[in-house]
């Protein structure tokens, strides 16, 4: 007795009626395309804020830099000029080449000693002390200050010839000057400020010491290790990516500093362009001589001085940046 199977009758599908896999996976795409939207939704305002705060003023600096652009010119009277901003920067602004000289010694003998007194107070706090807590919190003060003009107005009378500094040399019988007023000093009052601020490095220190695996120093102690050569090859090379992250960050900012620089010398980078640091002198040439076809193509040179910078950090990096997996980047 043969037994035959029959087959279950194939239902056409009607017209305007979709099978539940095919709605399922319709439904699927619009609950994408619903979050996507929102996505964008909230996106919006940083991408309004990126297109008219940073982008098209960018381009826009970018135009200006060759062009003859005054701020009390018409733009029926900007002329274009190619070039010759560049070429008067290099060849005939001996200005440029001081700001240059002023900022890399204040970027160059600033950051590193920053980075020393925020590295040796972190490892100083990084013990179970009673009252620590208070006093990172005291080391970090001053870094929420930031750049404030009231910070530098402090800082610009507290070395002044009647200041608090002069007060305290003259206890020890040391004479005094006028230290902000003194072409020779008023740039290392100006360095003093940047290292006095090392609270913002500091803490990210803290968070490095506190990645250190303890075993390590137990096994260095066990061979023999002084405290010394404890840190030198086990603190330094287990701390090196966040030397070198606070080394990249701290750099770009010690380029960038104007505040201090701008406040201290009321403006004008005296006592003989002493303070005249690269930010302040483009102010000067964009804001007081209100040549911002020149003071965009001074933007420019650094914005492609610090690229360069930061390249050449992140080229160097890779030799003496130990990273805990063994990998160096």
């Amino acid at each position: 007795m043969a037994l035959t199977t029959a087959s279950a009758p194939v239902v056409p599908e009607q017209p305007g009626r979709r099978s539940p896999a095919a709605r399922k996976r319709r439904g699927s795409g619009t609950g994408r395309n619903r979050e996507g939207l929102a996505g964008y939704v909230f996106l919006s305002p940083w991408l309004l804020g990126l297109m008219g705060i940073t982008a098209i003023p960018m381009l826009l600096s970018l135009y200006l830099s060759f062009t003859d652009y005054s701020v009390f010119s018409t733009w029926d009277d900007v002329e274009w000029i190619g070039l010759e901003n560049y070429v008067t920067m290099f060849t005939n602004d001996p200005s440029f080449y001081r700001a240059i000289t002023v900022t890399l010694v204040y970027a160059l003998v600033m950051v590193p000693l920053k980075l020393a007194a925020a590295l040796a107070v972190a490892l100083l706090l990084n013990r179970a002390w009673r009252g620590v807590g208070l006093f990172r919190g005291l080391f970090y003060l001053p870094s929420l200050l930031g750049g404030s003009v009231a910070l530098a107005l402090v800082w610009s009378a507290l070395f002044a010839g009647d200041g608090a500094v002069n007060e305290f040399l003259r206890f020890f019988g040391i004479t005094g000057k006028a230290w902000v007023n003194d072409p020779d000093y008023a740039l290392g009052t100006l360095i003093i400020l940047g290292i006095w601020q090392f609270g913002a490095p500091m803490v990210i220190f803290l968070a490095g010491l506190k990645q250190v695996p303890v075993e390590l120093y137990e096994a260095a102690s066990v061979d023999g290790a002084s405290p010394a050569r404890q840190f030198w090859h086990v603190t330094m090379p287990m701390l090196s990516p966040v030397i070198f992250f606070n080394l990249v960050l701290e750099t770009i900012r010690g380029f960038q500093s104007f505040t201090s620089a701008f406040v201290i010398s009321n403006g004008n980078g005296g006592p003989v362009d002493s303070t005249l640091l690269y930010t302040l002198y483009l102010y000067k040439r964009g804001f007081t001589e209100f040549d911002m076809g020149y003071a965009s193509a001074l933007a420019w040179v650094f914005l492609l001085a610090i690229g360069i910078l930061t390249i050449v950090l992140f080229s160097t990096g890779r030799f003496w940046v130990h990273y805990a997996d063994g990998e160096d980047r």
